[in-house]
């Protein structure tokens, strides 16, 4: 490879994966390439998402910003997202040709990419001659000898965003993550030689319908984790967590029954995925390219859990953390535990491939943890995330008749209900606090109850905790405050925008250089 060039990145994403449900996170094997990839390079144990909703977050990885900042709050106002250079900028003004496979859900468009395939949704794809021809992809086969895209995608729309109970009768060759790497492929093989290349596939998987065709469906049946709690724990959670669940029963009365096989569904998908993976990888691999290689999902799943399906309440971990890795050429193999952002990435990519992070970029660069380097307790011992639509909070008996007027509402407009209002996170070693704009709090010892069911905000000995982390946490909505538009006046910034980091290898430059 000439030395002028730089390296391809290529950027993995899922949605609504949850953390837990790898060997490498302490689950089943499901994502044995993904696992492999990410032991040769830095994986982050403890990385959260900037919101538990798709496009909010897809808009933090772009542009490195929370969505206080980039005004980006829920899925239908893409296109309002508010920031000077995104990911897609740097990139190409780098020198690099672009490329996106998947599902979008984010503000650039098709002509922002020099190759784009797609759009690939949950239940829709493009026309079927736009992934090209996959007869003989994938590393497992349903059996079925006719091709039939069309006719899967309306078997995903009959399902309805819902369980399926028996194998998917569609090829694998059928199913989006077969197609999407179709297109990758197909990006890679004609894309400029000459040029680095950023590819961005994003599976719109393990996000429901939970489906999944043989071999997948039957794969993890009796390796199904046993859940540690079910809808029997709602009477003291919050109110959101208990509307959701009376949602989805009035939907799919006894929904929960089908826990087992949602569970066998959703790790089948993963293998799926990662089958998908290994064939994209090992198409990189022949190519002889240095490449860096994000995966991450955008959020998580409740799994089952709680008696609840998807997501839409709340800011529990199973819904705040993400997987979240990196591979490539001077990127060390270890296991970080900094509590780490999707709005890191954007910086760190801008700093390792351009030395710079644009003005108005609030994550930080992760790229001296990548090289292996000690990270400053004070930057990396917490994190913020948020939630919340705006205007003012439902209750626990609101009903209202817009989100109800229609037969079989849909989840996704119900969601102003449980994410109107605002609601805020803070995760400060192993204690999380969690805020609405109703007064309410909650505090969490997640060492101690990982799954948030025992609140001590009441508890007369945790009071000085969290009392700190009410500091901390404004400490952070401070930061999330934006610097943009620029001006005359330049904000003082630190390198790798390191706000909070003291030391000699930190400049206190007025000039506000990074």
């Amino acid at each position: 490879m000439p030395e002028s060039r730089a390296p391809d990145v290529l950027l993995l994403m899922t949605d609504q994966q949850r953390v837990g449900c790898t060997a490498a996170h302490g689950g089943p094997d499901t994502m044995p390439r993904t696992d492999a990839l990410l032991a040769a390079g830095t994986r982050f144990d403890r990385a959260y998402t900037s919101s538990p909703v798709c496009v909010p977050a897809r808009t933090s990885l772009l542009t490195g910003r929370f969505p206080t900042a980039h005004r980006v709050r829920q899925n239908s106002t893409a296109e309002h997202a508010l920031y000077a250079t995104d990911l897609l900028d740097v990139l190409r003004d780098a020198g690099y040709s672009l490329h996106f496979s998947g599902k979008p859900h984010m503000h650039p468009g098709p002509d922002d990419f020099d190759s784009y395939s797609g759009p690939f949704f949950h239940d829709s794809g493009p026309p079927a001659e736009q992934g090209g021809d996959s007869t003989a992809h994938g590393a497992a086969s349903s059996g079925s000898e006719v091709r039939d895209p069309v006719g899967f995608e309306r078997w995903l729309r009959d399902l309805d965003h819902g369980v399926a109970e028996e194998p998917t009768p569609y090829a694998v060759e059928d199913q989006f993550p077969s197609r999407i790497v179709d297109g990758a492929v197909r990006a890679l093989e004609h894309a400029p030689a000459d040029r680095p290349r950023f590819t961005w596939v994003s599976f719109p998987e393990p996000h429901n319908p939970y489906q999944v065709p043989e071999p997948y469906f039957s794969m993890f049946e009796d390796q199904v984790p046993e859940r540690a709690t079910d809808a029997g724990v709602l009477d003291g959670m919050d109110w959101r967590f208990r509307w959701l669940h009376r949602l989805i029963e009035e939907k799919r009365p006894g929904f929960d029954r089908q826990w087992r096989r949602y569970r066998a569904n959703y790790l089948g998908m993963l293998r799926l995925i990662d089958d998908q993976i290994g064939r994209l990888l090992d198409a990189v691999a022949a190519q002889d390219r240095e490449t860096i290689i994000v995966v991450l999902a955008d959020h998580g799943d409740f799994v089952g859990e709680y008696g609840l399906q998807r997501k839409g309440a709340a800011m529990p971990d199973a819904l705040m953390r993400i997987p979240l890795g990196v591979s490539g050429p001077g990127i060390a193999a270890q296991v970080r535990d900094e509590l780490v952002s999707i709005i890191d990435i954007m910086p760190t990519l801008a700093e390792r491939l351009t030395g710079e992070i644009p003005a108005g970029v609030q994550g930080r660069s992760l790229d001296p943890l990548l090289r292996g380097e000690a990270a400053p307790a004070e930057e990396f011992g917490s994190i913020l995330g948020e939630l919340g639509y705006g205007g003012v909070s439902y209750d626990e008996d609101s009903r209202p008749p817009l989100h109800f007027s229609y037969d079989g509402p849909g989840f996704d407009e119900l969601n102003s209900v449980t994410l109107g209002g605002e609601m805020r996170m803070l995760v400060h070693g192993h204690h999380k606090l969690v805020v609405d704009d109703q007064g309410h709090d909650t505090l969490h010892d997640l060492r101690e109850d990982p799954l948030e069911l025992h609140d001590l905000s009441g508890d007369p000995a945790s009071q000085g905790v969290r009392a700190d982390l009410h500091r901390q946490l404004v400490r952070w909505m401070m930061r999330a405050a934006d610097d943009l538009p620029t001006g005359v006046y330049m904000p003082r910034t630190r390198p790798h925008n390191w706000r909070w980091a003291r030391g000699p290898a930190l400049t206190d430059d007025p000039g506000g250089t990074t």
